[in-house]
């Protein structure tokens, strides 16, 4: 595997080293090992799917609270996702900033997710499958989410979110509502990527 930081300390680009020959390749797409010489937690406790059947479907931006924040594993494993991650950590320097990559299932590549960080993206073809290993399980009182346009985050998504949840598309913008804050700490603007 080759693990490279993204801009957002704690957060890491995930891919693969192909061993081929006349049958195809093989790769490894997850070590706990190299997880840990990473700094990235290994714990794997539970397992999701996505299936999105249209391009433009947006889903996010997700995250758990303490005591139950997660770190994720993100990998599409058909077709293609703009995927996008958001500092809410009160302590970080890139708090409120964020990074976008695109995970492809002709890439093979994953996104690590740390603990404190929201978590969306935007399907860019029809049929896309998105699979997630998480170190925490999902509870539901602590699940909280920011829009996905809030203009302060002003995310540049590729393509206009067609599909959206109404339950994504009434999160709170940054700094409405404590409960969408980490720690119950003050929104603040913050540089975004």
């Amino acid at each position: 595997m080759i693990i490279t930081p993204t801009p957002l300390p704690g957060a890491h680009l995930v891919e693969i080293e192909r061993m081929e020959d006349e049958r195809g390749f093989f790769a490894r797409t997850f070590c706990s090992r190299e997880f840990e010489r990473h700094g990235m937690i290994p714990d794997v406790v539970q397992c999701s799917i996505s299936y999105n059947p249209h391009k433009a479907t947006l889903r996010g931006l997700h995250y758990q609270v303490e005591p139950h924040q997660e770190a994720k594993l993100v990998r599409c494993i058909r077709g293609e996702i703009f995927d996008v991650i958001v500092d809410l950590r009160p302590e970080s320097e890139t708090r409120h900033r964020w990074y976008g990559v695109a995970l492809s299932a002709r890439e093979r590549n994953a996104i690590y997710v740390p603990p404190g960080f929201a978590h969306g993206f935007c399907t860019l073809e029809d049929r896309s499958e998105v699979l997630y290993q998480m170190s925490e399980r999902f509870h539901p009182e602590a699940a909280r989410g920011l829009r996905f346009d809030d203009p302060t985050l002003a995310i540049r998504w590729p393509l206009a979110p067609l599909h959206v949840s109404d339950r994504d598309r009434e999160y709170p913008l940054l700094g409405e509502h404590a409960e969408t804050r980490p720690c119950g700490t003050p929104a603040d603007s913050g540089a975004n990527q």
